[in-house]
């Protein structure tokens, strides 16, 4: 920790509140968004392109608004201006999707594209606040505390909302937006405006000025010293095609599969994210003693193996009637949540020291650029496949996306070290 510069978790805890938000309204959007579409389409590819065009917004927006929020300077900081009109508007519109539901198709698609518009205004600058007040030394085990507030927050979506969604189609999502808004105030009111180790270029960085020249920095990817870097943003572009697949997929493999009801679906993907919770800090931890990359690498070992488990299930209850299904699907589902903490919580930091303290913002908008373009194509491919050969190769395509990640962060990982890229005094990448 640089000298004289204050550090505290307390400080994370509240900042985790803004992705505990962010986490509890995307995660039981993403599981019921499918179902509330198919009141109008009954294609899942189609549904899920839908998804995925949604997500167009936000892979178009996130990374100029985390550039951005490096070098803007207000009276309360460079981060919070974006929150500040983010957040509310994103409340309200959440709470209007199923009012929009119940009209017509059309005007479900309006308020949604207007609440993702406001999703993406604060998403990239409401993660970096996590960097701004944590040294290099404490980032990983930090990103474990963010991603146990997430992690509760997804745990409540589809535990909690899941419940709500069963007596009335509207009360999760106003209770959700409700949560929301109190996540803004909280933030506003408590975090820096002047972060202790927010860094400025010292240059003028064009990829950090606007959308053009956002991408001239992208560009610079393709050179053959950032190979390392470029095929670890790869193997997390291919990691998130299989769980932004089956996150968005999974209830309505469990509903038109396997027959149960919606908020049972909902609430039996909660157990994925209840091992996130339980696993996420001794995630981090473990990230901070042997390494972020190695252990993403046994994640993505694990992961996969446990999709491929999970078509089999019915035929082992068909064998077994003593067994039950749902319980043995979400105890498989579970183990596949610690596997996913062992992926996940690395991710982020492991990125961010890849740009140094002067871009924390532009690798920010780097690492949601690849997951978040998953999120376009992922829906609508998987949907595809379960359109094509059936619900169950949900599982195998996810599967198969894992693997080559793990392929790709490997490769990218031995460049990265053979190379012996030059680091800061901080540890990071310098870039």
């Amino acid at each position: 920790m640089e000298q004289g510069k204050p550090f505290s978790y307390g400080k994370i805890f509240v900042i985790g509140s803004g992705f505990f938000a962010l986490t509890l309204v995307w995660t039981f959007y993403n599981a019921y968004m499918p179902l509330i579409l198919g009141d109008y389409i009954e294609s899942r590819a189609i549904r899920g392109a839908i998804m995925g065009l949604d997500n167009l917004l936000a892979v178009l927006l996130i990374p100029i608004i985390g550039a951005w929020s490096d070098k803007i300077d207000t009276r309360i900081g460079n981060r919070l201006p974006f929150i500040v009109i983010g957040m509310p508007v994103a409340a309200v519109f959440f709470i209007l999707i199923p009012y929009g539901a119940a009209v017509t198709l059309w005007v479900l698609l309006v308020v949604d594209i207007v609440f993702l518009l406001a999703m993406t205004i604060y998403r990239a600058p409401v993660i970096a606040l996590m960097p701004d007040h944590t040294p290099t030394e404490n980032r990983s085990t930090a990103n474990g505390i963010i991603n146990l507030m997430g992690g509760i927050g997804a745990i409540i979506a589809l535990f909690g909302l899941s419940l709500l969604y069963g007596v009335d189609r509207a009360y999760p999502f106003i209770v959700a937006g409700l949560l929301l808004m109190l996540a803004f105030l909280l933030l506003y009111f408590t975090v820096d405006r002047n972060p202790p180790y927010v860094g400025k270029s010292e240059d003028d960085l064009e990829e950090t000025q606007a959308a053009k020249s956002f991408f001239k920095g992208l560009s610079k990817l393709k050179k053959p010293e950032f190979r390392g870097h470029l095929f670890i943003l790869v193997a997390i572009f291919l990691y998130f095609i299989g769980y932004s697949g089956v996150e968005a997929q999974f209830t309505v493999y469990a509903v038109e599969y396997l027959g149960m009801e919606d908020s049972a679906a909902g609430f039996t993907l909660g157990f994925f994210s209840l091992a996130f919770v339980l696993f996420a800090i001794p995630a981090g931890l473990l990230g901070s003693k042997m390494g972020k990359a190695p252990i993403m690498l046994i994640g993505l070992v694990l992961l996969p193996l446990i999709f491929i488990s999970i078509p089999s299930l019915p035929l082992l209850s068909s064998f077994a009637p003593g067994i039950n299904q749902v319980l043995l699907l979400q105890i498989v589902l579970f183990v596949g949540g610690v596997a996913w903490a062992m992926i996940n919580v690395q991710a982020y930091p492991l990125v961010a020291d890849l740009g140094g303290k002067s871009r924390i913002g532009f690798f920010t908008g780097l690492y949601y650029l690849f997951s978040m373009a998953s999120s376009i194509v992922a829906p609508g491919f998987l949907g595809l496949l379960m359109d094509l050969f059936s619900h169950p190769s949900l599982f195998y395509g996810a599967a198969a996306s894992f693997l080559l990640a793990f392929y790709y962060l490997r490769k990218g990982s031995n460049i990265i070290r053979k190379n012996k890229v030059p680091v800061d005094t901080e540890g990071n990448v310098r870039v």
